[in-house]
């Protein structure tokens, strides 16, 4: 009966004391849970790419000076309009820089072409008169709007176009007449472009060339002797698909 007593003893004394130890024991700290961040595409740096498509230049002649044809005199007058149509690859080189959501940017690009087109001449019946664009290159500023990797921007600069000109006899088939220029004007653009990786974009782009009218003069292909002068205007509409590495500037968080 005694060690039964000392037992029922010790058992009350240990439920006493329990709540005062576990008064002492230190509170239960609670961690944060880590705040989620979302990947956000960085648009800043150098990028170097490639671009493909095609284009066509609008181009009317207006005869400007006499041209002595065989014996007769040609008074000046319209020639016709033509559109010189084709194929277009090339480069581009440039720099962006993003502030928010805004992104500022300078490029060079510089494209072979192969435009070409012609028409019957109305002040000569018997002359064809052939266009066509060899190369380009366009040095453009650039201002867009970025939804993380998807880009949408407006450009624009100076155009340069390389251009021949050529004259064909039509019963003979015989070219005539020739002349070449560099011609100097200015460009608008639009573009997409979307950041399928955190170094790689395509995109999508047209351009509208204002070239202007030039005094263009024409030599004989046979002595090379001046033969005329026309008024030449020209307009182009390009239409390309790009791919841009861009050096620098991964994905970056956003808290």
């Amino acid at each position: 009966m005694k060690r039964l007593s000392f037992i029922a003893a010790g058992v009350i004394a240990l439920a006493a004391a329990a709540p005062a130890a576990a008064a002492d024991l230190p509170a239960r700290t609670y961690t944060k849970a880590p705040v989620m961040v979302a990947p956000v595409y960085d648009w800043s740096g150098f990028y170097i790419g490639v671009n493909g498509g095609g284009g066509t230049s609008h181009k009317c002649w207006d005869l400007t000076t006499a041209v002595l044809v065989g014996r007769v005199v040609v008074p000046p007058g319209p020639e016709g309009c033509h559109d010189a149509t084709g194929a277009t690859v090339g480069g581009q080189i440039g720099y962006r820089w993003q502030s928010a959501a805004w992104v500022f940017g300078l490029e060079a690009q510089g494209n072979w072409a192969d435009f070409r087109g012609d028409n019957i001449s109305l002040a000569i019946p018997t002359d064809r008169n052939q266009s066509r664009i060899d190369a380009f290159g366009l040095f453009t500023g650039q201002v867009g709007y970025a939804w993380n990797n998807a880009l949408v921007y407006l450009k624009g600069g100076a155009a340069v176009t390389d251009d021949r000109y050529r004259i064909f006899d039509i019963p003979s088939g015989l070219l005539t007449d020739t002349a070449k220029e560099t011609r100097w004007g200015g460009t608008v653009g639009i573009g997409l472009e979307y950041g399928f990786s955190p170094n790689w974009s395509f995109g999508f782009e047209y351009d509208h060339l204002f070239m202007g009218t030039r005094d263009v003069s024409f030599t004989t292909v046979v002595g090379g002797a001046f033969s005329g002068t026309d008024r030449i205007r020209q307009d182009v509409d390009l239409f390309t698909a790009r791919i841009n590495y861009k050096f620098g500037g991964p994905v970056v968080a956003r808290y």
